[in-house]
């Protein structure tokens, strides 16, 4: 399959202002912006046709193509980064058959969640979308909980069927769990959702005529469009193998993600 990457990227979030300009420490000392590491990280996934960065604002646009990564403009009309990237793909008239929406404030993404991604979406058909799930190690889990104790909105969980289909997205920590019932070998059985997206170009169509349904509205999160309208999302389990994964959503993560650059 023909496969391109968008990353969208937006500088006025509600939770953090200017995010994808945020400047990150590595490990030599030199700094580069969120949205640069993310394009980096973007770049390591095998088997992909090209790589976008779609935004509004000429801020980021100029900070984009001056490390070299192509930019799609988009409208400041755009609610989520689904729909940024639906209109990325009417506005460069890409003809790609599978779609790549990779979270601008996620460069600790491995290349293989994304190749999971793609090869599963070529074993099912019936799939509107896919999105990578991983399960939580007791370490990332209480990270979860933290955040949630402080009221900050951290990562998103996925509860899904035997069949891999997304039964529910949330920001709350989903399922359950009652540790003191569960062993200390037991693994934990709640499954981080990483916000990267393979849509069918139909399928993103289709996304921005559907008017906003009461759960997205409730938890803020873009894909419960797709389970309100019956479209079967595909979770597909990925394995960290044994890399540290978290995103960037609030400033205390920066400091989480310099301390895995550091390696």
């Amino acid at each position: 399959m023909k496969t391109a990457i968008i990353i969208p990227a937006r500088y006025a979030s509600s939770r953090y202002p200017g995010k994808p300009l945020v400047k990150l420490k590595l490990p030599t000392g030199e700094k580069k912006s969120l949205i640069e590491l993310t394009w980096r990280a973007a770049g390591k996934v095998k088997n992909v046709h090209d790589i976008f960065i779609a935004t509004d604002d000429t801020r980021i646009a100029n900070a984009v193509r001056a490390f070299g990564a192509k930019v799609i403009m988009t409208s400041s009309h755009c609610r989520n980064g689904t729909e940024r990237c639906a209109e990325a793909v009417e506005n460069a008239r890409l003809d790609s058959d599978l779609i790549i929406n990779f979270q601008g404030d996620a460069p600790l993404t491995p290349p293989w969640f994304v190749e999971n991604l793609i090869h599963a979406m070529g074993e099912d058909d019936k799939s509107s979308m896919a999105t990578p799930v991983v399960r939580l190690d007791r370490v990332t889990y209480g990270h979860f909980l933290q955040d949630r104790k402080k009221g900050l909105v951290g990562g998103t969980t996925a509860v899904f069927g035997v069949d891999k289909y997304a039964l529910y997205f949330s920001k709350e920590v989903i399922p359950f769990v009652d540790m003191e019932k569960l062993s200390a070998e037991s693994d934990i059985p709640v499954f981080h959702h990483v916000g990267v997206y393979a849509y069918r170009p139909n399928a993103l169509s289709s996304y921005v005529e559907w008017p906003i349904g009461e759960l997205e509205k409730l938890e803020g999160l873009e894909q419960l469009r797709f389970l309100e309208n019956n479209r079967l999302v595909k979770c597909v389990s990925v394995s960290s193998r044994g890399r540290v994964f978290w995103e960037l959503n609030n400033p205390d993560d920066v400091e989480r993600i310099e301390k895995v650059l550091e390696g």
